[in-house]
């Protein structure tokens, strides 16, 4: 559909992404920004970026498309949907999942999983985050499990993501670290991103650095060999945990990624996948605006782990909760 309009006098010179957002409040600043980038929003007739500044007179032709319908495939994988309302979804995503599709992994993904929840409960799904991903506001690594929120409506996802940007989503994660720290809490601060050198990985050593920050709490010792830590991540950095505790000196067990070889088996025992867990999860309503907050526990790999540990650690070291 193409609609133009006029800006008028008295309006303020700003960026053109930043005036359409506040203009039409159905449609994201991502979104308006790949609408921009595609040539489908001009300004006075011409191809214009993103940053380009309005000014009254500036005459702004918009020719937003139809939503594509997806093409994904709904798929019966079981979900365990901790709660759900008309425009928000929370679930614990098991590990060994990945979350939303991409070259290599275009079925068996969380996203086929909520869209067969959606088709055969009769439920929306949230169009914001593209084709790929809908209703996904946040994410967890492949071998990362815990609570996720999803959103059944754009109004949602935007309220969500909004929360998620200003840091104010409680968030707590649990993981099973490699050796003890020295401190039994502190505050790891590390601006980190994409590796200059291999691209697959984060880490300090990068072109394009964003501070981040990671409170951590040692919640029990296993001996020496191992410990359980729960974090909170003040920021929301791609592989911020992981990163981070290799940085302390203390890789999660089971991470080959960041740790190497040696965090994959422990006092000979096999770690089976990347030992953290998105232990707590708590936002605002985006339409009630009442508090949520919800709580999943070790799922049953990382407690058979951490019960050996402990076994193991009493052959010589006693494990205290601290």
């Amino acid at each position: 559909m193409i609609t133009q309009f006029v800006i008028t006098s008295g309006e303020q010179p700003k960026r053109l992404d930043v005036f359409l957002v506040n203009r039409e409040r159905d449609i994201s600043r991502s979104a308006v920004q790949r609408l921009i980038e595609l040539g489908r929003i001009r300004v006075n007739d011409e191809v214009v970026k993103p940053s380009q500044k309005i000014r009254p007179g500036d005459k702004i032709t918009m020719d937003v498309p139809k939503p594509e319908p997806l093409t994904l495939k709904g798929e019966a994988i079981p979900l365990e949907v901790l709660f759900e309302d008309d425009c928000l979804l929370v679930l614990n995503k098991p590990a060994g999942i990945v979350v939303h599709p991409a070259p290599g992994n275009w079925t068996g993904t969380l996203v086929n999983a909520l869209l067969h929840h959606f088709q055969t409960s009769g439920g929306t799904v949230s169009t914001i985050g593209g084709k790929e991903r809908p209703g996904l506001v946040h994410r967890l690594d492949k071998d990362t499990s815990g609570v996720m929120v999803i959103a059944k409506t754009d109004q949602a996802h935007r309220h969500l993501a909004a929360q998620f940007k200003h840091h104010t989503i409680t968030r707590v994660y649990e993981a099973l670290v490699y050796g003890v720290p020295k401190k039994g809490r502190g505050v790891i601060e590390l601006a980190i991103g994409r590796d200059s050198k291999e691209r697959k990985k984060f880490s300090a050593r990068t072109s394009r650095p964003k501070a981040s920050a990671t409170e951590y709490h040692v919640d029990q010792r296993y001996g020496k060999i191992a410990a359980h830590v729960l974090l909170y991540p003040r920021t929301g950095r791609t592989h911020q945990l992981r990163v981070h505790l290799t940085s302390l000196g203390h890789p999660i067990l089971g991470d080959q990624t960041y740790g190497g070889r040696k965090v994959c088996a422990i006092e000979q025992i096999e770690i089976p996948r990347v030992m953290l867990h998105a232990r707590t999860l708590g936002f605002q309503h985006p339409v009630t605006s009442e508090g949520h907050e919800f709580t999943k526990l070790f799922p049953l790999d990382m407690e058979m782990i951490s019960r050996t540990l402990e076994s193991v650690s009493h052959g010589g070291f006693e494990s205290k909760p601290l």
